[in-house]
């Protein structure tokens, strides 16, 4: 093999190693958005998680079990907002270019951005019940874009997952001494802690400043899309 061959062989794997939407650093960031969310509605938006569905679902069930179908309705409004977010984030993965955007990732943190600072400009007596709809849509097209932690996948907006993989990880990496479950463990706890960190973070600037704590959230997401267009530069370079 010639030596221009395995030159451009090996940028080809510096590139695939360093896309930015699927790098640890965006998911750290990307994470706390996902914590920061989920203490916003918990402590300001009617004590409620509106990154996950599986609570409203279940409450679903409980209410139509007591014959309150009123009180079921209630809780589907979020979970068909989730749904439109999944098809909303396809969409634009394959029409991101009709926006002027380069690629899908960035044209959805730019969605995000825009959605949580139209949240923050909400007047208190909007009902908290439409707020953790349009929460809910961002929690999913952020699920639906950022999927993939360098080689494995991952979420975002819930831990459940992100736990269960870094628990078996774990395991692997001490019963077969594999290094590379161990550096996978690690990527995983990384994304949890920032996950808890956002939770904290987002429960504390919601206590101390309300609605517009959300704007806190906001600012992350643009300091994530600065890292993209960095991290871009420095991959085009290579």
């Amino acid at each position: 093999m010639h030596t221009k061959d395995v030159i451009q062989r090996y940028k080809g794997k510096i590139r695939l190693n360093s896309v930015t939407s699927e790098s640890v650093h965006l998911g750290i960031f990307l994470a706390i958005v996902g914590g920061f969310l989920d203490a916003y509605t918990f402590v300001g938006r009617g004590g409620v998680f509106a990154n996950a569905q599986t609570g409203n679902i279940v409450l679903v069930g409980v209410e139509v079990s007591r014959g309150d179908w009123r009180q079921a309705f209630m809780y589907v409004p979020p979970i068909l907002a989730f749904i439109l977010g999944v098809i909303v984030a396809e969409i634009m993965k394959k029409r991101s270019s009709l926006l002027f955007i380069p690629d899908s990732a960035r044209a959805i943190l730019i969605l995000e951005i825009i959605l949580l600072f139209i949240i923050g400009f909400l007047p208190s007596t909007v009902s908290d019940s439409f707020v953790n709809v349009i929460i809910s849509f961002v929690s999913s097209v952020q699920i639906s874009a950022f999927r993939k932690l360098v080689d494995s996948p991952y979420s975002t907006t819930m831990t459940t997952g992100n736990l269960r993989t870094a628990s078996y990880q774990a395991y692997i990496a001490i019963t077969k001494k594999d290094r590379e479950s161990a550096i996978r463990a690690l990527r995983y706890l990384t994304i949890i802690s920032s996950f808890l960190f956002g939770a904290f973070l987002g429960g504390m600037v919601t206590l101390s400043i309300g609605n517009k704590a959300i704007w806190v959230a906001a600012f992350i997401l643009i300091f994530s899309l600065i890292l993209f267009s960095i991290d871009e530069r420095i991959s085009s370079s290579v």
